[in-house]
């Protein structure tokens, strides 16, 4: 219920913001005399488009915070805290990455990194993986996370998740206005939008968001394969990394707030492959193998 909430509310905080700045912009004023501004429709789009990916980007670290529970370790109180602490700075160090912060939470087996960029970012792992995981195991999961950050995988996924939003937003206007147009050509009315547009822009916001989805999970399962290829390297070995993977497939992996899901070690294939954003295990195992 608190993930939900706190889902709810960052986007209701975000869609506010960008309603903000779009009014003291203009750019929701698309609409004129002559019809619809595509200059100006565009420049909405993108404000909409990229505000909303990475104003959640900037926020990432810290809804993942409050959504799983995670606390950051600041002084290690135990040696799993210690050797946990000492695995990241390890692999960050192999990587060239600055430190980044360390957290666990409780929950099911699952890790996940997260953060705005290579300089602020968190590795976080949950406690179900700690005790269901060897050492090796766990090493290569966190390998794994240090990667991701390694990639710029949140950046990248953001910048791509911009781009489809804009396309989705501007597209969706667009037909709807010629929807629209089409059904009251001889009318009388006022060049203004009808019931037309909004039927349309709706239908056509949900229809290409669900395609822009499928664009969105093939990036992140792309990710997943250079990822499991960076850990393989930081270990020196992919053997480690497809222990980890086996180990997961046994196991129930924890479900992870929708805003670092794509940046975790595993995940649900989803109602179809095509939305799912990690790639089957087995494919993934034999990727690694694949690449001796």
């Amino acid at each position: 219920m608190k993930r939900v909430f706190l889902l709810i509310a960052t986007n209701l905080a975000i869609m506010l913001v960008l309603g903000v700045v779009s009014t003291l912009t203009g750019a929701h004023r698309f609409f004129s005399g002559a019809g619809l501004d595509l200059g100006k429709l565009l420049f909405f789009a993108l404000i909409m488009g990229f505000g909303g990916s990475f104003i959640s980007l900037w926020m990432s670290k810290t809804i993942a915070k409050w959504s799983t529970g995670a606390q950051v370790i600041e002084t290690p109180a135990n040696s799993t805290e210690f050797w946990l602490v000492d695995t990241v700075r390890r692999f960050s160090e192999k990587a060239g990455l600055p430190m980044p912060e360390v957290a666990i939470y409780e929950g099911e087996p699952n890790a996940f990194a997260t953060g705005a960029s290579r300089n602020s970012s968190m590795v976080a792992v949950s406690t179900g993986l700690l005790q269901s995981m060897t050492r090796s195991e766990a090493e290569a999961v966190i390998a794994h996370e240090v990667a991701h950050i390694a990639n710029g995988d949140m950046v990248t996924l953001t910048l791509i998740q911009g781009v489809v939003n804009t396309f989705v937003i501007f597209l969706a206007r667009v037909v709807g206005w010629v929807v629209d147009s089409a059904m009251r050509r001889g009318s009388e009315e006022s060049a203004g939008p009808g019931i037309g547009y909004t039927i349309t822009v709706v239908i056509c916001d949900i229809v290409f968001g669900i395609l822009a989805s499928i664009i969105v999970m093939y990036f992140s399962r792309v990710r997943e394969f250079r990822a499991d290829a960076g850990a393989a390297q930081l270990l020196g070995t992919p053997q480690p990394m497809v222990a980890a993977l086996q180990r997961l497939g046994g196991l129930s992996a924890g479900e992870l707030p929708q805003n670092v899901a794509t940046a975790g070690i595993t995940g649900g294939a989803g109602w179809m492959a095509l939305f799912s954003s990690h790639p089957p295990i087995e494919e993934r195992i034999a990727a690694l193998q694949n690449a001796r």
